[in-house]
């Protein structure tokens, strides 16, 4: 990846500095009290450089007053690890066959490694992150995932029964950073494994988040996907939902973009898909006109 170019702060006067916090200003304003949910993941999280700095710019966008909670993954991670104990990793239809040795694996890496970390990171950094997942609260209840086509059991891969926002909320108001690792428990106990832009979707409309941010691996929607430049960077639901059924969004992105149907159809008021490659991400979409991503919005 082509390191982004940065000017040097030495390079940066003290006015040009001043003039730069003072144009900050109706951003801050604007998202000050109100709620984002990001999920993180991909290549922001397996490099450490930009790792560190998606960390620190979420502390920053907490420091204005904004209310942050972190919905990650780790499906690399858990890879590494599944490899370590020689255990054989198998994907249909894009999901992990979850067996329950497999699921043991993803619950320790996903709520234990990586999930600690993150949050180390955040406080590093000056925030205070809490760690969590599902079974927490609970925050999320799960139920057995069904797919619509003919596949294969895929063991304990879940989905969202229900989110109760309560214990996020009381973070929220005491000005922690809940950083939520993707495992949870049905009714009777048994844990699955849910993908992370679905939990994160769901969790934004429980909160009734302005934002939901999902970081990805491309630049964003693009209407053609072997073209970078065809980037779209605004469109309501009917679009979005267009696009699926027209076969311009296909493969992985079709998930993200339900996700981001399903979160604004719920009364979320814009949700994001980034580039998570691109350092400061981040900022550049909360606190720029233009922003860097695709934009999905109601109307």
């Amino acid at each position: 990846m082509e390191k982004s170019k940065q000017t040097p702060l030495t390079e940066v006067s003290p006015a040009q500095r001043v003039q730069i916090l003072v144009e900050a200003l109706p951003y801050v304003q604007r998202f000050a009290g109100k709620t984002i949910v990001i999920k993180y993941g991909g290549a922001a999280m397996a490099q450490a450089d930009l790792s560190s700095t998606v960390l620190t710019d979420i502390v920053f966008l907490a420091s204005l007053g904004i209310k942050l909670v972190v919905v990650h993954g780790g499906g690399p991670e858990i890879n590494h690890w599944l490899d370590r104990l020689a255990i054989p990793t198998r994907f249909v239809g894009g999901l992990r066959v979850t067996d329950g040795l497999t699921m043991d694996v993803v619950e320790m890496v996903l709520a234990g490694r990586v999930n600690k970390h993150l949050v180390e990171l955040i406080n590093q950094a000056g925030g205070h992150g809490v760690g969590l997942c599902g079974h927490d609260g609970p925050v999320l209840r799960a139920r057995p995932y069904v797919s619509t086509m003919s596949q294969p059991d895929i063991g304990f891969v879940g989905d969202i029964a229900r989110v109760d926002p309560r214990l996020l909320l009381t973070l929220l108001k005491e000005g922690y950073i809940p950083v939520l690792a993707t495992v949870a428990s049905d009714e009777s106990g048994q844990a699955y494994n849910i993908n992370a832009d679905t939990a994160a979707g769901e969790i934004a409309a429980a909160l009734e988040a302005e934002k939901l941010i999902l970081l990805t691996d491309t630049p964003g929607l693009l209407a053609d996907r072997t073209d970078p430049d065809s980037l779209i960077a605004r469109l309501d639901l009917q679009t979005a939902r267009d696009l699926i059924a027209q076969g311009t969004v296909s493969g992985g992105m079709i998930p993200k973009l339900q996700c981001c149907i399903r979160a604004i159809a719920q009364g979320v008021r814009a949700a994001h898909i980034l580039d998570g490659r691109r350092m400061h991400s981040l900022l550049l979409e909360v606190c720029t006109d233009t922003g860097i991503g695709t934009m999905i919005v109601s109307s």
